[in-house]
């Protein structure tokens, strides 16, 4: 006798490419023997880069407190002996490591392993506010208690669409190509997805006729829209929005009595660009504001750590109640009582990093250019290599951890997600096809995240160039 259940529909159809049928294949092959190029996830850290030394220090004393008295009589130790501890080979913590972190658990009170505060502790949020002051300024500060620690960004932004969907007509406006986050959230909320599409050849610029096309459209179909989410620097594209587009977005959300919400968790992805807070364009306008921040991203690449933050700016009131919708954010954040520990530690860290005339200083700036550096490198590398492809176009500053590529040339019958697949059988190299993020009609495009080592890189890009050249090349399929 066969047994079924009713399930919530939403959750069956929802889509999360990066996770989907290529890199389950990617899986299936690697358990066989085949060797992998695992392009498709921005997961550092499993392609090899290193964590921060000066996060994975701070943590190693707050997990294990009782160290923190030891570390201070080895320093004691190695200050009266430096020859004994340079024979020795042992490299004790600088006071400045050990002040710190003695300093976090003071300030934190009942250690890692508690509960805190629903929203996270105020002096880290604290720290979290002066970080945005630093950004951007401090004409419009931020609010600690309007900043909310969250298990990564994607935590953040499940919840304000869980909060902001109440039925299958409202809507909300995200840019295509997107990350899969955004339109799987609202398909599992109920929402209504509404498309605007970003313009390619002009690398990936918004127009105000580009977001009121899609916005009548979507009121054209009885779709109440709501909010507007901006990635910036963009995932997939990795494009970084200008002047322009940013102020765009400002004034369409303020002109249509929209919410923003700012994914922000590549800030520091720029390679010298330049990034724009949705924060500081909107700056006093009563614009409701959300923007989201991440350790997963950056030069961290914390993604197991899940740190995160939301800062709220303008919340305005729960229609039916006398509740401002920040106070709601806090009801909800309390059924889970609080994001995880560790996370909180290394988000206060990134937001907190080493004085410039401390011990660690120098190592962690060395740490981060690198890294970000590397990163740079690796996507001019892959760039180059598309103007040996016949029909690849890329457009767009390079931002973020990605490369979005359109591809002009596929044989005929052939679409974009056939190509990843031969790609990943015939090279090892997993990505994403572009219709696992949404496109134009009538483009075909993939995803690649520039994150393995660079040498890696540099071995599979011939073979790659190989394939394509060949692909287009064959016969209608």
């Amino acid at each position: 006798m066969t047994r079924t259940i009713p399930v919530n529909q939403n959750l069956v159809e929802m889509e999360y490419a990066v996770r989907g049928a290529i890199p389950r294949r990617a899986i299936e092959m690697q358990r066989t023997g085949r060797t992998i190029y695992a392009c498709n996830l921005g997961n550092p850290q499993a392609l090899g880069q290193k964590p921060i030394t000066f996060y994975r220090q701070v943590l190693t004393l707050l997990e294990a407190a009782e160290n923190i008295d030891r570390e201070r009589s080895l320093a004691r130790v190695a200050a009266a002996n430096h020859q004994l501890f340079n024979e020795s080979g042992v490299e004790p913590l600088s006071n400045y490591i050990i002040d710190y972190s003695a300093n976090f658990l003071e300030q934190c009170r009942t250690g890692m392993g508690a509960y805190t505060e629903s929203s996270g502790p105020l002096f880290i949020r604290a720290a979290i506010a002066r970080f945005i002051n630093r950004r951007d300024g401090d004409s419009i500060a931020a609010d600690p208690e309007q900043i909310f620690l969250t298990d990564g960004a994607s935590d953040a932004a499940k919840r304000i669409l869980e909060l902001l969907i109440t039925g299958p007509q409202d809507g909300v406006m995200i840019p295509i190509p997107q990350y899969p986050l955004y339109s799987a959230t609202v398909k599992r909320c109920g929402g209504a997805q509404v498309n605007y599409y970003p313009d390619e050849d002009s690398d990936w610029a918004l127009t105000p006729e580009i977001l009121g096309e899609a916005y009548r459209k979507a009121t054209a179909d009885g779709v109440h829209v709501k909010c507007i989410v901006a990635i910036n620097p963009g995932n997939p594209t990795g494009a970084i929005l200008d002047k322009p587009s940013i102020d765009g977005v400002v004034h369409f959300a303020e002109q249509h009595g929209l919410a923003i919400i700012a994914d922000e968790v590549y800030q520091n992805n720029l390679y010298g660009g330049t990034f724009i807070s949705m924060a500081s364009a909107v700056g006093a306008r009563e614009i409701p504001l959300f923007s989201l921040h991440s350790i997963s991203k950056g030069f961290a690449g914390e993604c197991g750590h899940r740190g995160g933050y939301m800062e709220l700016r303008h919340m305005p009131q729960v229609e039916g109640t006398g509740m401002n919708l920040a106070e709601l954010i806090l009801k909800q954040a309390s059924v889970s009582l609080c994001s995880n520990t560790v996370g909180q530690a290394i988000i206060y860290m990134l937001v907190n990093p080493p004085e410039k005339d401390s011990a660690p200083y120098g190592v962690y700036q060395e740490e981060k250019n690198a890294v970000l550096g590397e990163l740079e490198a690796k996507a001019a590398l892959i760039k180059e290599s598309f103007k040996q492809m016949e029909g690849m176009e890329c457009f767009g500053r390079t931002g973020a951890m990605y490369l979005f590529p359109r591809l002009n040339t596929l044989p005929s019958g052939s679409n974009d997600f056939d190509y990843c697949m031969a790609l990943l059988e015939e090279t090892g190299i997993c990505t994403v096809n572009g219709a696992g993020f949404g496109q134009l009609p009538g483009t075909k495009h993939m995803r690649i995240a520039f994150l393995p080592p660079r040498e890696t890189v540099t071995g599979f890009l011939p073979g790659w160039i190989r394939f394509h050249n060949r692909y287009v090349h064959r016969p209608q399929i």
